[in-house]
Parts: C-alpha cells; structure tokens; sequence
C-alpha cells in the first residue's frame, strides 16, 4: 500500500529513488519505478488534498498519438472520463487580417484525429489515482527540501519536517523554475518571451467543426482549442497587463471583447469557465543529469505552448528514464549509475532540443508585428499551404505516432514518404 508521511514525522528513511515534484511527471514516475518493484520516495510541497482533488487550471492539453500509448502504458487513461476526451481532427495556421490560411487535416495522416484534448487537472488526477493503486511509494506531502545533496554512493535530502532521506537516485520533477535543479547547480537557458497566456473556456454559437486554431494576429496570437462543437478553450496571448485587464473584465464586457478579438469568425463568444493568467517562459537545461541526479518534465524542458508539444515531451521524459532505470534492474546495476543516466540524457536532448529550438524560431517570427516578419510568414504560410510534402510533414509531427525515439532509417524513410504525390494512408485503430 502507498505510505503517506505526516510532517510531523522526523526519521531518517533510505529509498531506491526520491523524486521531487508529485505533478503529473512525478507521480507517473512513481508508479512507474514502483512497478519495477522499487522503494520510492515522492516529495511535494502542496498538501495531499491539492493532488488527490486538483482544481480545473484552465489549461487543455494537446496529447499525441504516442503520448495516448503512454498514458494507457503507465495506467492513467482508464481514468480520464470519456466526457473530457476531446478529439483534435484538423488545424488551421493563420497571419493577421489575411484570407490566406494554412489548413492541416487528419486525412493527411492515417487517422481520423490529429491528436486530443484533456484538461490538465483532469490528468493530474488521473495520475493520482494511477499512483495510489501501486504499493511501494511514500508519500511526503506539505514539505520541502532544506538541503540537496548528491554523493558518489547515495542522495541525501533533508526535508523541512526533520526527516532525512536517503536515495541510489534523485529526481527533480518540481517544476520549469526546479528549485532542486538550481540547488543541483545545473543552470538552464531561460527564455521569457514578454506575454502571458489568458486561458479559459468558452461556448460559441458556430462549429467549429473540431479544428483547432492558431492565429497570430498584430499585437496578439489567438489560439482555439475545440472541446465539443460549440465549446472551446481561448488561448490568448498579450502583454502582462493587458492579459491581467481581460481576466478582471466583467463576464458581459470579456464575451464581447472576446468575441471581437476572434474576429466574429465563431459568432458570439461567451465565457464558460474561470479566467487564469499565465507568464510565457521557455526553458532548457545545459544539463539533464549529474551525479545520482536527473531532470524531467519541466524541469528538463518547458516549452512554448504555440506547438502544443509540453506535457507530450514530459511524458518522454518518462519513458525515456524509465527505459535506463529497467536496465538497471534487469542487469543487477545500481539504478543511480553514470552511464545510464549518460544515456537517458542524450536520447532526450536529441528528442527535444530541434523541437524547442524551432519553437523558439516560430514564436520570434510570427509574433513580431514588423513588415518584413508580417510579408515573411505571409509568404510561408502560401508557400506551406500549396507544399503537400510540408503539410504531411507537419501532420505527422503533430500526431506523433511512433515510438518516442525513431530510429534514423525510420526518419529517412518517413521523409521520402512525404514526397510521394498519393501517400497511401493505412488503416490504424484509434484511441479509445
């Protein structure tokens, strides 16, 4: 059975592997190194209530392909509700005030979705249900680490309560601002793009016929995230204060300035949900890994949401960490060794970094409000639009259905695919 830990409790106690960070990363490490029949420790600042009942957050995650493997794999999809599955069938890119748009269709790939849609608390819980049904784990909650410490023969994690922990491996989940990673002494490259992101959801009066949006307009991106036909989350991205003035609008005042925003394009727009703000800040680690130490989640990588791509490279980090860790275990080693975690490192900086890079790209290119950037991404989106190879291409990453490290033949054969005029589309099973 899963152990919880009051703070008022002050032992010393020695795991197999302390993780820092019970979001929803953390908790599916948990059970995942938990059904390795591990001793595993997870350490979290917020009180047990917060998990086990998190509140709606305003944010919809975009989940792959691959990522739906995953969290069938880990245990957390038999405990999403099929009411808050809402399925992704195309995508449209468009620039300003422009009638030129670039259209991505399901057709493109195989399957009758491009990806889905869950509520983030929604999987959080589904992550806390996954991890209360795997014995093993000890729950430290409404605690924090006062001292981090890595050795060449353990972890040592002294918690404010005045419990010690000792670990073979310790794993920072806590966040894109890792306190743990800082402490580590692993600087990051932090990139804080000068907006935030308003979240909500909102009913509509036309279809949107299960097609999610990205428009990046002057002085503003709007996103648009279909839920049902009529029901949809808002992504809007502003400056600081003007995302804090929408939040505080009255409801009648924010549909119709919603409304106007969207251009009319949806019909009256009226609000559906909590308001939330959020700051716009990309994150890489220089490092993933360090003595008996590695990042995940966030705290590797935090993304831009502008490709949808967060939570789908968390869930890799998983897999990818789980992977070195089974090795471990398999072959007699200790779960903490440096070439494991060498490994773990380099599989996910190769599967990530291009993709953060060329977020970084298009962010810095489709919201500067400049002629020159305004006639650029005019120009890409035509061009894009008319490239069949480009659009497939750009299906095939958003639904992401293969394994979470392709192999180089695969890639290669996959590219020339994309080139064939008539791509023959087999038939795959769908997600349930």
């Amino acid at each position: 059975m899963l152990r919880s830990m009051s703070p008022s409790m002050g032992p010393s106690m020695n795991y197999d592997i302390t993780i820092i960070g019970a979001g929803p990363v953390g908790l599916s490490l948990a059970k995942a190194f938990a059904d390795m029949q591990l001793r595993v420790a997870l350490v979290e600042r917020q009180p047990e209530a917060n998990l086990s009942d998190p509140a709606f957050d305003g944010r919809e995650i975009a989940l792959t392909h691959a990522s739906m493997r995953l969290m069938r794999e880990l245990g957390l999809w038999r405990h999403i509700p099929e009411s808050e599955i809402s399925p992704l069938r195309s995508a449209k890119v468009m620039n300003g005030d422009s009638a030129h748009s670039m259209f991505i269709g399901s057709d493109l790939t195989g399957h009758s979705q491009l990806g889905t849609f869950i509520p983030n608390h929604q999987i959080r819980k589904a992550a806390w249900l996954a991890m209360q049904e795997t014995p093993g784990i000890t729950l430290h909650t409404g605690v924090h680490a006062k001292s981090v410490r890595t050795h060449l023969q353990e972890t040592s994690l002294q918690l404010n309560d005045g419990s010690r922990l000792t670990s073979s491996l310790l794993i920072a989940a806590d966040s894109r601002f890792s306190d743990t990673r800082r402490a580590i002494g692993i600087d990051a490259d932090l990139h804080d793009f000068g907006k935030s992101m308003l979240v909500c959801r909102v009913r509509h009066e036309v279809d949107n016929e299960q097609t999610a949006w990205e428009w990046f307009g002057h002085g503003q991106t709007l996103a648009l995230l279909p839920l049902d036909n009529h029901r949809a989350s808002v992504v809007i991205t502003l400056t600081g204060e003007e995302s804090r003035r929408l939040s505080k609008l009255s409801e009648e005042d924010f549909n119709q300035e919603v409304t106007e925003r969207y251009g009319h394009r949806l019909g009256a727009m009226c609000l559906d949900s909590s308001r939330h703000v959020y700051p716009l800040v990309g994150v890489y680690a220089r490092r993933f890994v360090s003595t008996r130490f590695a990042l995940a989640g966030d705290a590797a990588v935090g993304m831009h949401p502008v490709t949808a791509h967060g939570f789908n490279l968390g869930l890799a980090s998983i897999e990818r960490l789980c992977d070195s860790v089974r090795i471990a275990v398999q072959q007699g080693r200790d779960v903490g060794d440096a070439t494991l975690l060498a490994r773990y490192q380099r599989r996910h900086r190769q599967g990530t970094l291009p993709l953060y890079l060329t977020t970084r790209a298009i962010v810095e290119l489709y919201t500067n409000d400049r002629a020159p950037a305004r006639w650029l991404r005019e120009t890409t989106l035509r061009a894009g639009n008319r490239l069949l190879p480009f659009r497939r291409a750009i299906a095939s990453a958003l639904v992401d259905d293969g394994p979470v490290d392709v192999p180089l033949w695969q890639r290669v054969r996959d590219g020339f695919a994309h080139l064939k005029p008539n791509l023959p589309m087999p038939k795959l099973s769908e997600p349930h």
